[in-house]
């Protein structure tokens, strides 16, 4: 039992759910126009959530946010199901795969044989695509892997309902419905428009004025934690942006990727300067991700360094709010 179904690698696992599953059902949309539509670009602290005994930050929307956005701007209809029984789970995805009908899965990365040891860690919200079974082996397209692979059923059974932060409990999603053609206009617009909004809310925790609450932070928790729970604390905000998806800097070049092809759609030349902006802010993270490892892998010996590194974030946030008021304005 085999879908006809074409892997394609992407940058980050929903969007490419997404792409993929849209591709193989005649529509062929890119990763970075479902991440825009989905409006999938975020920040946020979450002060009540920890992750791996770290502070919960996000530099996405929730998972599934982003497919359903999407679906509900080009006008797809998508079934989604969770269990508490994994038999009614492993049943379900039966029936999909004997009707022809790959299914995407959200499930827990600990895990996942095929990820690497340094991947493997708590967190529940990673997708991929099953599109087929041999024998007691199920066929996986993780569109973050280069290549297809297969996990036993007890394997998948076992990542379908992991515990903890984001439990999948089972969770299987799908498209049942598309419009005649996709009209894109003004999806894109209602996508830009929402990510504005998100990014320039007036929220201490969430989008620019996240970034700065966050800054504060990071000059607090030596003092406040002492230097090893501090250091943990850094590396987590680093793990969550470089690690998670594609987190912070990667997050943007796929903006940046959207605003690109955005431009075209909409005959707006001035989306491609802005999409040359996001991207150099996003080299911006990755710089700070890298002096940020230096200090809690302790190679950074100088006293200031944590006021240096949120100053960088400090930086950065002044950039985005710049970034996003232009961006906003252009598609008013």
């Amino acid at each position: 039992m085999k879908i006809d179904f074409t892997h394609r690698q992407t940058a980050h696992c929903e969007n490419g759910v997404v792409a993929n599953l849209m591709r193989y059902n005649g529509f062929d949309i890119s990763e970075p126009m479902v991440f825009g539509i989905g409006s999938g670009l975020l920040f946020c602290y979450i002060p009540f959530l920890k992750v791996n005994h770290g502070p919960a930050i996000t530099y996405r929307v929730m998972p599934g946010l982003i497919f359903n956005r999407f679906a509900k701007r080009t006008g797809v209809k998508v079934k989604r199901e969770k269990f508490k029984d994994p038999h009614k789970a492993k049943q379900r995805l039966d029936e999909n795969l004997q009707r022809n009908n790959p299914v995407g899965l959200q499930v827990g990365v600990y895990n996942l044989p095929y990820f690497p040891d340094e991947y493997r860690f708590h967190f529940n919200a990673h997708n991929l695509i099953v599109y087929g079974k041999e024998n007691d082996n199920y066929l996986i397209s993780d569109p973050v892997m280069e290549e297809v692979t297969q996990l036993s059923t007890s394997d998948l059974n076992k990542v379908r309902f992991a515990k903890g932060v984001y439990a999948p409990k089972g969770h299987i999603y799908y498209p049942i419905e598309f419009p005649k053609e996709l009209v894109l206009e003004d999806a894109i617009i209602k996508g830009i428009k929402q990510t504005c909004k998100d990014m320039l809310a007036p929220i201490p925790i969430v989008g620019v004025k996240g970034i700065r609450y966050t800054a504060k932070l990071v000059r607090k928790w030596p003092k406040q934690k002492g230097v090893k729970v501090a250091n943990h604390y850094l590396g987590q905000i680093v793990r969550m942006q470089e690690e998670i998806g594609t987190g912070g800097g990667g997050f943007r070049f796929i903006y940046g990727a959207f605003l690109q092809e955005a431009a075209e759609v909409l005959q707006k030349p001035e989306l491609k300067s802005l999409s040359n902006e996001i991207t150099e802010i996003g080299d911006l993270w990755r710089d700070f991700a890298v002096d940020a490892s230096r200090i809690y892998k302790n190679r950074n010996a100088k006293t200031n360094a944590y006021h240096d590194v949120a100053l960088q974030m400090e930086v950065i946030a002044d950039k985005e709010e710049k970034f996003y008021k232009r961006l906003k304005k252009a598609v008013a």
